[in-house]
């Protein structure tokens, strides 16, 4: 199988479909989470109120965490995907981008908080509601507020997401999707560096940089679902297709 007919190739049909699905779902739990923490915010400081407010919100905050952190799995997959697709148009770039990019949402699986809480708050809330000894209850709001400090701390992992999305959007500008895709990556992954370094001194920055990723993640989707039915085309009618991106 040559390099060039290799990321095209109808064996990658089923990963593109799945990435694809995975892309469009990353985006749909994105939002359902934002509504839901909107209409019931758990505090940013003090772990007796955290605690109590789980205790009051029990359903709505696991939704919220679990919501906050299965996209990590949907973004891994997409990023997968990707490194199949564009490894013919820039092995290098595809290669670091995947890297960076894959290890991020690994490491955002793998740690215990989602930036807006964890669910490691709930056993604490579960145990502090039916608990009489003030010393074990001191020691709980303790651990609480231990969890609320690394969820206002910038995190490298939040750092190395935006930064796998510009390395792996390079390549898409001249690979088998659509060109403005990797322009739209470039542009969310270099106000997500900047978002992220300036997460608690200029917050505005992520109302543009996270409505940036939703669209390229649901652009990459729709480009991922697409792409196996471009790949039965004739070649003449993807060269077309492919000169007007």
């Amino acid at each position: 199988m040559s390099p060039e007919s290799w990321p095209e190739a109808p064996a990658w049909g089923l990963l593109y479909r799945v990435a694809g699905v995975a892309g469009i779902l990353f985006v749909l739990f994105g939002i359902v989470a934002l509504v839901l923490y909107a209409l019931d915010p758990p505090p940013v400081s003090g772990g007796e109120a955290t605690l109590r407010f789980i205790a009051d919100h029990r359903a709505s905050y696991i939704a919220q965490q679990l919501l906050w952190l299965v996209p990590s799995l949907f973004g891994l997959i997409v990023f997968v995907a990707l490194l199949i697709a564009l490894m013919p148009s820039g092995p290098s770039l595809t290669v670091l981008g995947f890297t960076v990019g894959a290890g991020s949402w690994t490491a955002l699986l793998a740690v215990p908080v989602t930036s807006e809480g964890t669910l490691s708050l709930v056993y604490l809330s579960d145990r502090f509601a039916v608990e009489t000894d003030a010393a074990v209850r001191a020691s709980l709001v303790a651990a609480a507020e231990a969890f609320v400090a690394e969820n206002n701390t910038v995190a490298l992992a939040g750092a190395l997401t935006p930064l796998g999305l510009l390395l792996i959007s390079l390549p898409m500008t001249r690979g088998v999707l659509p060109r403005w895709i990797g322009w739209l990556g470039i542009v969310a992954g270099t106000l997500g560096l900047v978002s992220e370094v300036l997460r608690f001194a200029v917050p505005g920055l992520y109302a543009v940089y996270g409505p940036l990723l939703w669209a390229w993640f649901a652009a990459v989707g729709v480009a991922l679902l697409r792409l196996p039915g471009e790949v039965r085309q004739p070649a003449a009618v993807r060269g077309t297709a492919a000169g007007r991106r």
